[in-house]
């Protein structure tokens, strides 16, 4: 690897561990996959995520709420691998990405399946519905402050029963936990029709 990565790779190593935080990384199984990180109840996980992909050195694409890319910080945050999605608007999220998933040879896109820190009662479909449209692997990202253990361990093959796909994803992350437990939104989807629908 090249010194110009390598230094600031070992640089958020080394962060982490001074933090106390340890990255459990398996590298993805696929080219292409959906990885959803999960629970995102704080801040903090934004910067201790970005310091764990950027120590293993993953060339991760993630999704984020469109103003977080406006100046001053928009730059570092396309830099960084971020790509602006508006949650305002039905935008045919997962057309747009299906079609990038086409586009090109190798893809990992990172999804925060709550869509906010703050507590909701269910996920947003969006991630599961693309992941089944490209017909890729999702990875199962998280973060576990009790553990002070961040990483991507495991990928599942959807089978488009979205009671099972559901139940096996509750059962991975039932043991972990955000920075504010309580502010961790349900496993579940919406029901079809209430309130207007899901989105990404």
């Amino acid at each position: 690897m090249p010194a110009t990565t390598s230094t600031p790779r070992r640089l958020c190593a080394w962060l982490l561990r001074r933090a106390g935080w340890s990255v459990h990384f398996r590298w993805p199984t696929s080219p292409k996959c959906v990885v959803i990180f999960y629970p995102h109840t704080s801040n903090w996980d934004f910067v201790i995520g970005v310091l764990a992909y950027l120590s293993v050195d993953w060339p991760v694409r993630w999704c984020g709420k469109d103003t977080l890319f406006r100046p001053p910080v928009g730059a570092l945050m396309r830099a960084l691998g971020g790509l602006a999605v508006n949650r305002r608007e039905r935008t045919g999220f997962v057309a747009q990405f299906k079609r990038e998933f086409e586009r090109v040879d190798s893809l990992h896109l990172a999804i925060a399946p709550e869509g906010t820190r703050a507590r909701t009662d269910h996920w947003k479909s969006g991630f599961y519905r693309l992941a089944l449209a490209a017909g890729v692997p999702v990875g199962l990202a998280y973060i576990d402050y009790p553990s002070k253990r961040v990483g991507l361990d495991t990928f599942i093959d959807l089978v488009g029963d979205e009671h099972k796909d559901m139940a096996r994803i509750r059962a991975y992350y039932a043991d972990k936990r955000g920075r504010n437990p309580a502010q961790q939104g349900e496993i579940r989807f919406i029901l079809p029709g209430a309130r207007g629908g899901d989105s990404h």
